[in-house]
C-alpha cells in the first residue's frame, strides 16, 4: 500500500527510517510543522526522531527477531508473563480480547505456543507515534509503517481534501488495485470514520498467517479501512485467517470497509472501495 496525493512533490515533505523489518514514512504538507531554530526541516526532524523512537522502543521489546528483546526471553522460558513489564501484559490482554471478539481468526500465539504479538505491535506502534506528533502540535500528516497508514488531518491545511492511500495490486506489485481516501475536512482526526488502512496477506511476505483450515489462506491480500490502525491491522489479519466467514462477521460487527482477494484474483469489496 503506497500514500498518494494529487498535489505537487514540492507540496509534501518526508522523512523515511527503516524499523521492524520495515519502511517507516512521515509525510506532511509544506509549513504543517512549526519551525525549530535550526528552520523548517529541524522542525521535521525532530518529529520525525520522536515517531522512530517510538518505534524502536516497541521493537526493542516485541521483536522476535532481536535475542535480547522482552519477547524473545518469554518465547525462550527465560521469563513468565507473570514476570514481563506492564506493557508486555497489556498488550497480550488486547490481543485475548481480539482473539475473543475475532472467534479465534486473530491469535496471539504462533502454532508453536510460542507468544507473538507482531499482529497487533505495528498497529500500536503507528498510534502511539500519531499520538506524539499531535502532542507536538502538528496536525497534518500521514504515517505509512511498511503499507499500514494512518492519517491526521488534509495534506492541503485548512481543506477537505483527503489523503489517498493507493492498494497495490498482489499479482502485479508494480500497479495499484485500487486507492481509498483517507481523513480530509475540518477536525479530520475527531470527525473522519476512516483514518487508517491496513494490509494483510502473502503477496509480499508469503504465507506467514496461521489460517484456520488446512488448505491455506482463502484471500492472498486483504485490506481494511477503520477510524483507528489498531481495528485496521487486526481485523486485516483475521479476516486472511479465518476466510470468507471472518469477512462477513468483520463487516457485521466493526464500522470498516474492506478489500478482499481471492487466489483466483476475484475482488470482494465493501461500499467504501466501489466508489
Amino acid at each position: 500500500m503506497q500514500p498518494t496525493s494529487e498535489l505537487g512533490s514540492s507540496a509534501l515533505r518526508a522523512r523515511t527510517f527503516g524499523s521492524m523489518g520495515t519502511v517507516v514514512s512521515l509525510t506532511v504538507p509544506a509549513g504543517a510543522v512549526p519551525e525549530t531554530a535550526a528552520g523548517a526541516d529541524g522542525g521535521l526532524d525532530d518529529a520525525a526522531a520522536a515517531v522512530e523512537l517510538v518505534f524502536a522502543r516497541m521493537d526493542e521489546a516485541f521483536s522476535l527477531y532481536r535475542p535480547d528483546s522482552e519477547a524473545s526471553r518469554l518465547a525462550r522460558g527465560e521469563l513468565s508473563l507473570r514476570e514481563a513489564s506492564a506493557g508486555m501484559r497489556d498488550r497480550y490482554a488486547d490481543a485475548l480480547n481480539w482473539r475473543l471478539t475475532t472467534e479465534g481468526a486473530f491469535s496471539p500465539e504462533r502454532p508453536d505456543g510460542v507468544l507473538d504479538l507482531s499482529g497487533i505491535i505495528k498497529g500500536y506502534a503507528i498510534a502511539q507515534a500519531g499520538e506524539s506528533l499531535r502532542s507536538r502540535g502538528i496536525t497534518e500528516w500521514c504515517l505509512n509503517a511498511g503499507g499500514d497508514v494512518l492519517v491526521m488531518g488534509s495534506p492541503v491545511p485548512g481543506s477537505a481534501m483527503s489523503w489517498t492511500a493507493g492498494v497495490v495490486d498482489p499479482q502485479d506489485r508494480s500497479a495499484l488495485l485500487s486507492a481509498f481516501e483517507l481523513g480530509g475536512g475540518p477536525g479530520g482526526w475527531e470527525t473522519s470514520t476512516r483514518r487508517a488502512l491496513a494490509t494483510s496477506g502473502s503477496a509480499e511476505r508469503g504465507d506467514h498467517i496461521w489460517t484456520a483450515g488446512t488448505g491455506g489462506a482463502e484471500f492472498i491480500q486483504v485490506s481494511v479501512a477503520a477510524a483507528d490502525i489498531v481495528t485496521a491491522d487486526v481485523l486485516a489479519t483475521a479476516i486472511v485467517a479465518g476466510g470468507a466467514a471472518m469477512l462477513d462477521r468483520a463487516t457485521d460487527h466493526w464500522d470498516i470497509d474492506v478489500l478482499a482477494v481471492r487466489r483466483n484474483g476475484q475482488l470482494l469489496a465493501t461500499p467504501g472501495f466501489r466508489a
